[in-house]
């Protein structure tokens, strides 16, 4: 019973407390209306015990018994002292509250009248309410400052539980807006990716008959051929859930982070099987082990292993195909790419014409064309062009033609296109000078090489206004379509590349003299000497044999080689710079010699190249033809070497 008491007493004084401390504030809360925005209590008990009005205040300044006067006219209200009566001390006079009107014009012409002393004061409200908005001034960035602290904290805790979370972006439902049809100018491919896509809408026509679902796909290809559009195709078409990660997102600084994403995006897959992982740029992570000079990453090596555990360890991913994408599979380790993990590698390659003219007509969709634009012509000027450089060349034809104001995209904008992005953009033409001349010549020489040997590809335009990056002039053959798709190029054509490309110098040395060559041939000289010597070292085309001394260069990377080994004593070596030279000062003299041949046929056209600036191919082969029908104007056909 005692304790009982003991404990009753202490819950009532716990809640007098409470109570007491609750009062407290609704004190507080009931004076801070009264200190913001009420009116002094003294004046208010002032004003009821002695009310008096507008009118009663006229009357009273008429018979003097006011004594002094506040108007406070944010409030609209007057504090009036009245004369204290004789039998009242000066001590109890409190001022009188007087309800002002809008224009007190009149009261204050009394006040002058009478001469009683008035002056205007400001509240005691806005007082208050001035003093209190300064102490909150300091307040309010206090305030705000915790906050952000707080919010920091809070982020960085999230960051540090997420470190080792994938950052794969996921799609439940892979709404690329991407079809096959989107995809153009890689039919191989797009048959072989289309089978990837029956395996996850329908496995068990595979499954049936004892086939096995393949796990991945590599892409390999150039850059700009499409490889990740294929990606986004085959997830719209499959229909299933989606994950799309680059490679460099895998690799931190911290070791075993690339490792615990992989393991969080496979756990994921696993959880939304039949699905989809796409990596794009595996060669970020999937480089190869075991590195000499230049180091390896452990971070880099143990996501790898976690990767290839992933793809065909002991527990299996039935239901998940991965599609990665590269374009340096030479980098990529012997681990990845065996059968069951990447089971299969797709080569997505650069379009050929039929390809290219598909590309152009997809791209063209959204695109104002004139009728005069041909995409066929547009195809067959664009040999070694990926899907990315169309796409390019077609938005730079739009914007030449906004550019110039046009309604409708014309050749002329399409041509420019594609000399911007081959030799770059045109610059302001030069003036008739010495060096526009010298420039023609130069580039006369390579165009008249080009029409006279019979193995070169066709002549499509020279010209001499210059472009940016130092470009005096160009001159543009059309590669032909067999050659180019088909990479394989004969001796004579080789040749003749190298008689051509040796052609604006011996028009320089022919004309001028060779006291007065110029440098404008050393990009020229260097593409001769590379053409020589993989005749000579890769090719066989040489006196040394049908023998392959060299191999291609690579490029040094992880898991290689860091310095060249010496293939051939330095015997052949010799031989070697021997041959090469040889084959350059064989095709120069060619060239010299049909340069000296055709003089007069040169100065003709360096004339309508300084006034024309710019000679399509077309009339430059006339121009040829007719100067060969000239009696005792011979012209050479071929060059032999």
């Amino acid at each position: 019973m005692t304790n009982f008491r003991k404990k009753t007493s202490v819950k009532q004084r716990q809640m007098k407390r409470g109570g007491a401390l609750t009062g407290a504030l609704a004190a507080s809360l009931i004076m801070l209306p009264g200190i913001i925005g009420g009116t002094p209590a003294l004046a208010q008990k002032a004003d009821q015990r002695d009310p008096l009005t507008y009118g009663k205040l006229i009357q009273a300044i008429d018979k003097g018994e006011v004594k002094k006067v506040e108007l406070d006219e944010s409030e609209q209200i007057a504090k009036v002292y009245l004369n204290s009566p004789k039998d009242s001390p000066k001590s109890d006079q409190q001022p009188v509250q007087v309800r002002l009107l809008d224009q007190n014009t009149e009261l204050i012409n009394k006040l002058r009248e009478h001469k009683v002393d008035f002056e205007a004061v400001p509240t005691g409200n806005s007082r208050a309410a001035v003093t209190l908005l300064f102490n909150l001034l300091w307040i309010i960035p206090l305030v705000a400052l915790m906050l952000l602290f707080l919010r920091r904290s809070t982020n960085a805790s999230s960051q540090a539980m997420n470190f080792g979370k994938t950052r794969a972006r996921f799609q439940m439902e892979a709404k690329t807006g991407v079809k096959f049809e989107d995809v153009a100018g890689i039919e191989e491919a797009k048959e072989e990716l289309q089978e990837v896509v029956t395996f996850l809408k329908q496995p068990e026509k595979f499954t049936s008959v004892g086939a096995r679902i393949p796990k991945g796909v590599l892409l390999v290809g150039p850059p700009g051929t499409g490889k990740t559009l294929l990606a986004k195709a085959i997830a719209g078409e499959a229909s299933v859930p989606f994950f799309s990660i680059s490679g460099s997102e895998f690799v931190e600084m911290f070791v075993g982070v690339g490792a615990s994403r992989v393991r969080d995006l496979f756990k994921k897959a696993k959880e939304n099987a039949p699905c989809l992982i796409f990596i794009d740029e595996i060669d970020a992570v999937g480089r190869q082990r075991g590195a000499g000079i230049g180091g390896g990453n452990d971070e880099r090596e143990q996501t790898l292993n976690q990767l290839l555990t992933e793809m065909d360890g002991f527990e299996g991913n039935n239901g998940i195909i991965i599609i990665a994408a590269t374009n340096r599979p030479d980098v990529l380790d012997a681990a990845l790419l065996r059968p069951g993990r990447f089971d299969r590698q797709v080569t997505v390659d650069l379009p050929a014409y039929t390809g290219r003219l598909q590309i152009l007509q997809v791209h063209a969709r959204n695109k104002k064309l004139s009728p005069e634009v041909s995409l066929e012509a547009i195809a067959r000027r664009t040999p070694g062009f990926s899907g990315a450089d169309l796409a390019n060349l077609l938005n730079e034809a739009a914007i030449f033609t906004a550019r110039r104001r046009k309604d409708a995209v014309t050749m002329q904008e399409v041509s420019d296109a594609i000399d911007r992005i081959t030799i770059g953009l045109s610059l302001t033409p030069l003036l008739d000078s010495k060096k526009k001349r010298l420039i023609a010549y130069h580039e006369v020489g390579h165009a008249l090489l080009i029409t006279l040997l019979k193995n070169s590809d066709p002549l499509n335009k020279v010209t001499i206004i210059p472009r940016s990056g130092g470009l005096g002039g160009f001159t543009e053959s059309l590669p032909s379509e067999d050659t180019v798709d088909s990479g394989l190029y004969s001796r004579a054509w080789i040749i003749d590349r190298i008689t051509v490309t040796l052609g604006g110098r011996a028009a320089e040395a022919e004309v001028f003299g060779e006291a007065e060559v110029t440098d404008g041939a050393s990009q020229d000289l260097t593409t001769v000497a590379s053409l020589a010597r993989k005749m000579v070292t890769l090719y066989g085309m040489s006196d040394l044999g049908p023998v392959a001394l060299e191999s291609p260069g690579q490029q040094v990377f992880l898991g290689r080689d860091w310095m060249d080994r010496s293939e051939y004593s330095e015997e052949i070596a010799t031989k070697i710079d021997r041959q090469v030279r040889m084959i350059a000062i064989s095709c120069y003299q060619t060239a010299r010699n049909l340069i000296r041949q055709n003089r007069g046929l040169v100065d003709s056209l360096v004339d309508l190249l300084v006034e024309q600036e710019t000679i399509e191919g077309e009339q430059f082969r006339q121009i040829v033809a007719e100067y060969a029908q000239l009696p005792e104007k011979p012209l050479a056909a071929s060059s032999k070497a």
